[in-house]
């Protein structure tokens, strides 16, 4: 592979030369959605982030195995070990049986990933379907002395754990004065520690997820089902592990603890966060009004939103900022995007335009470098972008006549954006869809067109003028250029 990866490890702290650990083959595990409410935009980085690495991680010659989850099963409201299990209330609530409630859910993630061009993943397990396999790590945990059954449930015992291990080793958590403050929970819980978590919890008599155990009719605790599921799939050592920033604490701390227990290994390689998105600068959240899902980002129904935003404008909006920074909302900012994002797709459909000349006044073949660069220096998207706003003025200005370029480097600028606007920043343009109906609408724009070129070499200056303005109050751009016109929907 001429090409070499820099990621950032958030368990080093560091960045670090990727190397897989088995010659050309990757494992990488991200967690997927807990499918009991509609896509939104907190769900549309983390899987456009990662979709990114799938994408050039494949590129650059790798053969990847990448598994994203389906959390459908025992994700309580408060994320840890109390409260109602959130498919199970909304199945309550509906009158529905949970897998209707996961179903739905379901289909329309996987509606909201498609419109925003995210490629599926290898595998897509379900903690639902794999429940027996987390009752044996449960039972594995409790037989190596790193866990206690309490009431019908069984807990992670923290405080055992991080005396012969460090149970801080991802989060950087001073874990001994989070046990130390804990213990006031004694005698109030039935837990030890507020600290331990859930292996298996009991359900209570009108909770309507459960199966049988060694311990209880119960369901399985969030945290062990990626455990279970990322080394079912990948082995018990493997790559790369990615999530949001949020799943930091305590989700991934806890699994590397489970994994340390069970497995006797860390199992994790590279671990990779994406960073959180805000809405006008607070964090997003239903009680805050400014909870956004995607489906009303397309149709802009949402009282935040001016408009309706397609797909391709939401995901080009993420990939303007690295995916460690925080991202932060704003029409402003959708509307940036969007310009932006059109000057690049235009850009790509006037390659074809450019005049072919006998050698070129510009140097076309370094930016090709400089792209892979960018994404080899932790996945930098907005670096990326700027060489690609480079090579759109080149093209522009050879357009205009300013600059010259041979075919060569012509092709070389039609392949730059195949390659990295299209394949690898998964960009499309939605405006230009290659079907029977664009294609005829185009036909007619440059019939039209054609037909005032025609009239402007006559001279029958009122028939060029009548296109033009008809067209602009259609709502087009048209522009004339040294070898005939251009235009776009404004």
């Amino acid at each position: 592979m001429t090409q070499k990866l820099v990621i950032y490890n958030t368990l080093s702290r560091e960045k670090e030369v990727f190397t897989p650990l088995h010659a050309n083959h990757v494992g990488m595990y991200v967690c997927g959605p807990t499918v009991y409410g509609d896509p939104h935009l907190g769900h549309a980085r983390p899987a456009i982030t990662f979709d990114i690495l799938f994408r050039y991680l494949q590129h650059i010659g790798y053969k990847v195995r990448y598994v994203r989850n389906i959390t459908d099963v025992g994700h309580l409201e408060n994320d840890a070990d109390h409260g109602e299990d959130k498919i199970g209330k909304k199945a309550r609530l509906e009158e529905l049986e949970p897998m209707e409630v996961v179903q739905f859910y379901t289909n329309s993630y996987h509606k909201a990933m498609d419109a925003l061009n995210v490629l599926r993943p290898s595998i897509e397990p379900s903690a639902s379907g794999h429940v027996m396999e987390q009752i044996e790590m449960t039972q594995e945990i409790l037989d190596k002395g790193f866990a206690y059954e309490s009431n019908g449930s069984v807990y992670f015992d923290v405080e055992k754990y991080n005396k012969s291990h460090n149970y801080g080793i991802l989060s950087r958590r001073d874990i001994d004065e989070l046990i130390e403050t804990s213990r006031e929970l004694d005698g109030q819980d039935e837990k030890r520690r507020g600290v331990d978590f859930a292996l298996w919890k009991k359900a209570a008599p009108e909770h309507i997820m459960r199966w049988k155990s060694p311990w209880s009719d119960g369901f399985p605790g969030w945290h062990i089902e990626c455990s279970v599921m990322s080394t079912r799939y990948l082995g018990e050592e493997f790559d790369i592990h990615g999530g949001g920033l949020d799943l930091l604490f305590p989700h991934h701390e806890c699994e590397i603890a489970q994994n340390t227990v069970a497995t006797g290994k860390q199992s994790v390689k590279y671990w990779m966060h994406n960073n959180m998105i805000t809405v006008n600068g607070t964090k997003m959240g239903k009680s805050m009004g400014n909870f956004i899902n995607l489906e009303e980002f397309f149709d802009g129904t949402h009282r935040l939103l001016d408009k309706a935003y397609a797909p391709m404008t939401i995901r080009f909006f993420i990939l303007q900022s690295h995916y460690r920074s925080m991202v932060d909302f704003s029409t402003d900012a959708l509307h940036s995007a969007e310009v932006a994002m059109r000057r690049l797709l235009d850009a790509s459909n006037n390659v074809a335009n450019i005049p072919v000349s006998e050698s070129s006044t510009v140097e076309v073949k370094g930016l090709r470098q400089l792209c892979y660069d960018a994404l080899n220096d932790d996945l930098n998207t907005p670096i990326l972008l700027s060489h690609l706003f480079e090579a759109t003025r080149i093209i522009n200005s050879a357009i205009a006549g300013t600059e010259k370029l041979s075919k060569e480097d012509i092709d070389e600028l039609a392949d730059l954006f195949e390659t990295f606007l299209h394949n690898l920043l998964g960009i499309e343009d939605n405006s230009a869809l290659k079907d029977t109906s664009y294609q005829a609408f185009e036909k007619a724009v440059n019939m039209l067109l054609e037909m005032r070129q025609e009239a402007k070499q006559n001279k029958d200056w009122a028939t060029s003028d009548k296109i033009r303005n008809d067209l602009t109050e259609a709502g087009f751009t048209i522009k004339d250029t040294a070898t005939g016109f251009e235009w776009r929907l404004s």
